[in-house]
């Protein structure tokens, strides 16, 4: 099996979990001995400005919605774009930083483009592989659209652009309707 570092795992409409039902994940890290990544479309009530006002004594602005990276506890992580605050790269351009003076230097600057994550999705050894081979989750390319746009509707939106790409290549489809039910 190919490695997922650096790609989105979609759960299929028929997993149940509710952990993961209709979530588009990044997957930070996958190798023989398991894997991890985040959940981009599970923002909960709490700004990262919220959050600051807890952790720290500076200030900070950012308005930003906190996300629910997945049901295992950790500390806080970032994927960012800024390759000076990186501490791991998830592929070109996209960064990860859990160090609270990377975090610090994040949420405090006007310009970055990041999103927070509490906690994380993870797999032990072998775990992914079987649920994907029993049909729990899809995988396709991560971009920066899906990882830092409005996490509206992500899930629909990743589904709709596969089946575009699959149709489109296999029935060499020039125009695909947004709802094929009105074509």
């Amino acid at each position: 099996m190919d490695f997922l570092k650096g790609k989105l795992l979609i759960a299929a409409p028929q997993l149940a979990d509710p952990n993961f039902k209709q979530t588009v994940v990044l997957m930070i890290e996958h190798h023989e001995q398991g894997a991890f990544g985040v959940i981009l479309n599970r923002p909960t009530q709490s700004t990262v400005k919220d959050l600051w006002a807890e952790l720290s004594e500076g200030s900070c602005h950012c308005q930003q919605a906190i996300h629910c990276g997945g049901p295992v506890t950790g500390s806080l992580l970032a994927v960012h774009k800024q390759d000076s605050l990186a501490q791991a790269e998830i592929m070109p351009g996209i960064f990860l930083a859990a160090e609270r003076e990377y975090l610090d230097q994040l949420v405090r600057e006007p310009a970055a483009e990041f999103r927070l994550f509490s906690g994380y999705a993870g797999w032990d050894k072998g775990q992914l592989e079987d649920e994907m081979l029993m049909g729990g989750w899809i995988t396709s390319r991560a971009t920066p659209d899906y990882i830092f746009d409005d996490t509206a509707n992500l899930w629909s939106r990743v589904n709709r652009d596969i089946t575009r790409t699959v149709l489109g290549a296999e029935k060499n489809l020039k125009h695909f309707p947004d709802d094929p039910s009105v074509n």
